[in-house]
């Protein structure tokens, strides 16, 4: 096997830079077909032992799971006035720091027999990188430490790896809420604790950091952040040694904006600004093209611009302020494919009848009914003001009365189809 940087992958990145540079592991068709068979096979005996908190790399779930669980947590906290104290930690080349030699025992912990790890470090004997810079291939040299890149099994290695340091590092602290007690949320090595007070938050994150100083891993202080969502602001101080983590009033955690003050609003703006940035590069390379057919062209659409503009609806709380932007940023798409402008004076329903487009506002309101995610939900999925959203759209679009929609849910007779 070996890996090597080819030197499209280094981006706008500075040569200088080389710590924030990747490489990319190049295996042959029966070296990816084996890896997958592997995958497969460890999958089946580490995937029930892997905690409720990991939704990485997991079948049946996503970003959305967790999506979902900060943004009930956030919310039913900030409406009962309780403090929630987060820190979102950053691990430094999480892939390229884990050392293969602590992963063979944790594998064995996990109940991989020698056969099987055999198997997997056969893929790692006498791997071997390779730099390109300028054209140029320098000299290749062994690798010892990190996972493979781009490889199918390494993604289920590194969540068992992982998997073992948020257990022994977990303790008695987490916020409170539907029942469960929720310390910490795992996207891979995207990591959030979450704790009712800085100094419970402090004694979580000091064990963290201890367990992936002992697994080999390294937080990165310059890129962790801490947020502090309560009714009053509140510095909040964390250290991982001698080094103190910055505050910040937002963050963005798997590509959605979180405020200390809870709203969502701000996320839905980001979310429009990317579609708009979408925007500008398709007119370019699709709209204006007239060898593509309108009906690539709506393809196109509603496979690229639509996905980025409602990343992470499910939890979308619709004010008139941001159903009336929702609204804009479809119109700057569709008037242009239709060949239409503001002068026209076309409606906007007769625009999307012309090119058979379904109202997006509709589209949204219509997922958040028939969403049902595959799986098992991260522990601690909180409802109560999810519910209240889905209550005023009940009553606005089916007229229910808020106070009727728990008996009318149950009458199945009444409104499921014959």
């Amino acid at each position: 096997m070996i890996s090597h940087e080819p030197p499209e992958t280094s981006r706008s990145l500075s040569l200088q830079e080389p710590g924030q540079m990747w490489g990319i592991t190049l295996h042959s068709l029966p070296g990816k077909v084996y890896a997958r068979e592997l995958e497969k096979r460890i999958r089946s005996i580490v995937e029930p032992l892997i905690e409720e908190e990991q939704c990485g790399f997991r079948p049946g779930r996503g970003t959305t799971d967790h999506l979902f669980t900060l943004a009930g947590v956030l919310e039913g906290s900030w409406e009962f006035a309780q403090p929630v104290h987060m820190c979102f930690v950053d691990l430094e080349k999480a892939y390229d720091q884990v050392p293969r030699s602590i992963l063979w025992g944790v594998l064995r912990e996990y109940g991989l027999e020698g056969p099987l790890i055999r198997a997997v470090q056969s893929l790692y004997q006498r791997s071997r990188s390779l730099v390109w810079i300028a054209g140029c291939m320098l000299d290749s040299f062994p690798v010892r430490v990190g996972l493979c890149q781009d490889c199918p099994l390494s993604p289920v290695l590194f969540i068992t790896f992982m998997d073992r340091i948020s257990r022994r590092s977990r303790g008695v602290e987490g916020v409170e809420f539907g029942g469960w007690k929720i310390s910490s949320l795992l996207s891979a090595d995207d990591v959030v604790l979450l704790a009712p007070s800085n100094r419970d938050l402090q004694q979580m994150l000091g064990r963290f950091a201890t367990e992936c100083e002992a697994a080999g891993m390294r937080i990165s202080t310059s890129k962790s952040e801490s947020l502090f969502l309560a009714r009053k602001k509140v510095e909040c101080l964390l250290r991982v040694g001698e080094e103190v983590l910055p505050q910040v009033e937002e963050f963005k955690y798997l590509g959605i904006l979180f405020t200390s003050e809870g709203r969502m609003e701000r996320g839905i703006d980001r979310r429009i600004g990317a579609a708009s940035a979408v925007m500008r590069a398709l007119n370019q390379s699709v709209v204006v093209k007239k060898e593509l057919s309108r009906k690539a062209k709506l393809s196109i659409y509603r496979s690229i611009y639509i996905p980025v503009l409602t990343y992470g609806h499910q939890r979308w709380v619709m004010t008139e302020r941001t159903r009336s932007r929702i609204q804009a940023a479809e119109m700057s798409f569709l008037p242009r494919e239709a060949r239409l402008s503001v002068r026209d004076r076309v409606r906007s329903s007769d625009i999307r009848e012309g090119l058979g487009v379904e109202p997006l506002l509709l589209h949204i309101e219509r997922k958040v009914f028939q969403t049902c995610p595959t799986g098992r939900r991260p522990r601690g999925r909180p409802r109560t003001k999810w519910r209240d959203y889905i209550s005023h759209l009940a009553s606005e679009r089916l007229g229910v009365p808020p106070e009727e929609l728990m008996e009318v849910a149950g009458e199945r007779a009444v409104w499921a189809p014959s």
